[in-house]
């Protein structure tokens, strides 16, 4: 209930403070479980696309916004799930509560990058929505959030109203042709490629093939989603760049 209280207070005031475009909704599933994942450029990256959204989007945040009474509330109000960042069993832990949100027939959002984009590019995707969208057998449906960087740069408390901001949604992508093949490292990294290429098609940034670091400085974190890593991952190499070269994707 406090969820969609504090939707309904929150959607009117943004769409006033903010010109917000919203190009490919149809594409959201009215029911049933997907997973949205987008860029990530700003704190308000995790506000403005639940509010363009009829359904309750839930997101996995680091589990020390819990432990501060400051911010605890308002995760706690908008039913984002926490869990520890630290260890392999943080990584499983997350993909558990992902999983536990699409078999319940939710929508999770996922941020593959990580983290927020250091400098407005788009960074390499890590595994952990390939592994999700395999092992629910759910659709991805990519999101590309442009204009919340300069409506609220890294560091920068204050927003800058009135800023133009878009946020597109793909079509749904599915992978069933790879089922059964979810613990083979390169279907796992030619997903989460494709996916990418497709949050850059939809968003027009920069793509580059290495993982953003999580060294920003952060005056207002945003609930960031956990890395779902279980397993090693390939190299960055030939082939295993954007989209892994036709070889790999038949092997």
């Amino acid at each position: 209930m406090a969820y969609w209280i504090i939707k309904a207070v929150l959607t009117p005031i943004l769409r006033f403070l903010y010109r917000v475009r919203v190009e490919g909704l149809e594409h959201v599933p009215t029911h049933g479980p997907a997973i949205l994942a987008s860029n990530h450029l700003s704190f308000c990256d995790s506000i403005f696309l639940p509010l363009v959204i009829r359904r309750r989007v839930t997101f996995v945040a680091k589990a020390e916004y819990f432990d501060d009474p400051k911010t605890a509330w308002f995760f706690r109000a908008v039913g984002q799930i926490p869990i520890k960042r630290s260890g392999g069993s943080a990584s499983q832990g997350a993909l558990d509560a992902a999983a536990e949100v699409l078999e319940a027939g939710g929508l999770f959002g996922i941020y593959p990058e990580g983290t927020r984009s250091p400098d407005g590019r788009l960074y390499r995707g890590r595994t952990g929505v390939a592994r999700l969208a395999l092992r629910c057998d759910v659709p991805v449906i990519a999101v590309a959030m442009i204009g919340t960087r300069e409506a609220q740069p890294i560091g920068q408390a204050k927003p800058r109203f009135f800023m133009p901001i878009t946020i597109r949604f793909s079509a749904p992508m599915r992978f069933d042709r790879y089922a059964g093949r979810a613990h083979d490292p390169l279907v796992l990294r030619q997903i989460t490629d494709e996916i990418m290429f497709e949050i850059r098609r939809l968003s027009g940034q920069e793509y580059v093939d290495v993982y953003a670091k999580r060294n920003d400085p952060e005056v207002a974190p945003p609930p960031e989603v956990t890395p779902i890593l279980t397993g090693p991952e390939p190299a960055a190499g030939p082939g295993n760049g954007p989209v892994l070269d036709q070889v790999a994707a038949q092997s």
